[in-house]
């Protein structure tokens, strides 16, 4: 298996792999001990989060990246934050959702590291300078630590709208 990763348009018939990746996300954050992120219950089986990858693969710009034509890797930029605890800021920007790759079967491969550098790269191109992106800050704040390491700064903390999620905003210039 060559790990030439080629990032490709999305759209919505990317729905049921996007669930995939997810659903896999959550099976090896489950057997890391690290169930605060996203609980136990995969994305295909909870129609809340079904719709949501629904909702942002059809209205958002969706990337998909592939090793081999297999899907292992997405992410998708909107306008904005979206929803109402994390207020849109006061310029142009872009916005990261959806991030996730197979953890399972490629880790270590720059997957996620591609498809960050892809996002920087599309909101240069569309003539924006900031991008922007939320995470889970909980646990040892590996998440938050993974985002910095990809060129953005963590700007403000925020709880989920229940208070018990902790989560953090970055941002990064382009």
């Amino acid at each position: 298996m060559s790990d030439h990763i080629k990032i490709r348009q999305g759209g919505a018939d990317d729905v049921p792999a996007v669930l995939a990746l997810f659903d896999g996300a959550v099976e090896w954050l489950v057997s890391q001990g690290r169930t605060g992120q996203w609980g136990t219950r995969p994305w295909s089986q909870n129609p809340k989060a079904v719709a949501l990858v629904e909702k942002y693969l059809t209205t958002g710009e969706p990337w998909i990246a592939e090793i081999d034509g297999e899907v292992v890797g997405t992410v998708t930029l909107t306008d904005g934050p979206g929803g109402d605890i994390i207020p849109a800021a006061d310029e142009p920007e872009r916005y990261i959702h959806l991030l996730a790759a197979d953890h399972r079967r490629f880790a270590g491969r720059g997957v996620g590291r591609a498809l960050l550098a892809h996002a920087v790269e599309e909101t240069r191109r569309q003539g924006v300078r900031l991008l922007r992106v939320d995470c889970y800050r909980g646990e040892d704040r590996a998440l938050v630590r993974y985002y910095e390491s990809n060129g953005f700064t963590a700007t403000e903390p925020f709880t989920g709208p229940d208070g018990s999620w902790p989560g953090q905003v970055l941002a990064q210039r382009v």
